[in-house]
């Protein structure tokens, strides 16, 4: 079989970029003939918040990456979807995570049409986490594009449905581990790598800085009285897309400069591993989400995690189990870091981690794309 992802990837950085690469080598793994096609102009760059859209990292050698697409030209669109239906490939899937794709994706699916192929929308976000008029406009277009969809959550799904008005086949497979930043490596060798301290509590709060993940909420449970007095500290390792002031203002008012270390650049693949290393438990304080990339970053490094209740988060971290899911606010969070620390709850945790994250596999992964594709023939 002949497959074609369509969607971010080398020389672009960043979790979906990491997705596509991860997904296409494990269906090269099981034999299939494989290729990304992914974008000469991304973003433009008045719309994209970081510091750079590009990989500093080396290119994956194994992989076949073209880049072809231009987001906001529709004649490169139709060149490109001539292309893909002249490869005459038995599989197309577009790795789909916001509106702003959707014209461009779905254009290249309606020229790249032929009774041979079938297209598969793998969503990662149908609705943005923080949504505009595009997402009103735009999905329903690529959305009738495609003959079937795979989803990592439930709340996906949900999303999905509110375009489809055909009811074409959905399947949900939750996100599978990242296991491409390598080994567990001890909280004592990570400290020296981060120059850290080694004897101290660590929470981490991973991945770029968006009011949607609530990094403010957890500025708050910071400031309580109870995680003060232990001694907690908090690791926030993600480049900011949106105004840094705003939370070093709330840091000094808080009174927490000795409690919070910013390392407030993008972290490259072969340091993750550190900021996970020294980590006792990993802190998703969001308040919109579907799934989550850094939950399965912390299950392949087998770290407890304490996430909010919403979107699919709560489906992939079992309460009690692994760590904590809880309300949207400052005092619930707070409860469950202490309770963290006073009952000492690690090595639960990680015992069970360990067993839970069993059931994300890539192999996984690509047997559902398949079944999907399957179920519209």
């Amino acid at each position: 079989m002949k497959i074609i992802i369509v969607g971010t990837a080398y020389p672009f950085r960043g979790g979906l970029a990491a997705f596509n690469q991860r997904l296409a080598r494990e269906f090269q793994n099981q034999g299939y003939e494989v290729e990304i096609i992914t974008f000469t102009l991304q973003y433009p760059l008045f719309l994209f918040p970081g510091k750079t859209q590009y990989s500093d990292e080396s290119a994956p050698k194994e992989l076949k990456i073209e880049q072809k697409i231009n987001s906001v030209n529709p004649l490169n669109w139709i060149k490109v979807g001539r292309e893909i239906r002249k490869k005459n490939p038995d599989l197309v899937i577009f790795a789909y995570w916001m509106s702003f794709f959707a014209p461009c994706f779905g254009t290249i699916a309606r020229v790249a049409r032929q009774p041979k192929t079938r297209f598969v929308a793998l969503i990662h976000n149908m609705i943005p986490h923080e949504p505009t008029i595009l997402d009103k406009i735009f999905p329903r277009y690529f959305v009738n594009a495609m003959d079937s969809f795979t989803a990592m959550a439930n709340a996906v799904v949900n999303d999905i449905n509110k375009f489809d008005k055909r009811n074409k086949p959905k399947f949900v497979y939750p996100h599978p581990i990242y296991d491409d930043y390598g080994e567990q490596v001890s909280k004592e060798h990570s400290a020296e790598k981060l120059n850290l301290s080694p004897t101290e509590k660590y929470l981490l709060f991973f991945g770029f800085v968006r009011r949607y993940k609530g990094l403010d909420l957890l500025l708050d449970a910071m400031a309580d009285e109870r995680i003060r007095a232990m001694k907690i500290r908090l690791i926030v390792a993600g480049e900011f897309y949106e105004d840094k002031s705003f939370y070093d203002k709330k840091i000094v008012d808080l009174n927490l400069q000795e409690t919070v270390e910013f390392r407030s650049d993008f972290i490259p693949d072969d340091e993750v591993k550190y900021y996970f290393g020294i980590a006792d438990m990993i802190v998703q304080p969001y308040r919109s989400a579907t799934q989550s990339g850094v939950s399965q970053i912390a299950y392949h490094f087998d770290k407890p995690m304490l996430v909010t209740n919403v979107g699919g988060l709560a489906e992939i971290i079992p309460n009690g189990k692994v760590g904590y899911v809880v309300d949207v606010n400052p005092t619930e969070i707070a409860d469950g870091i202490v309770d963290f620390y006073e009952n000492n709850r690690s090595a639960e945790f990680i015992a069970n981690v360990k067993e839970e994250k069993k059931k994300y596999l890539w192999s996984g992964m690509v047997e559902t794309i398949l079944n999907t594709r399957k179920s519209d023939m």
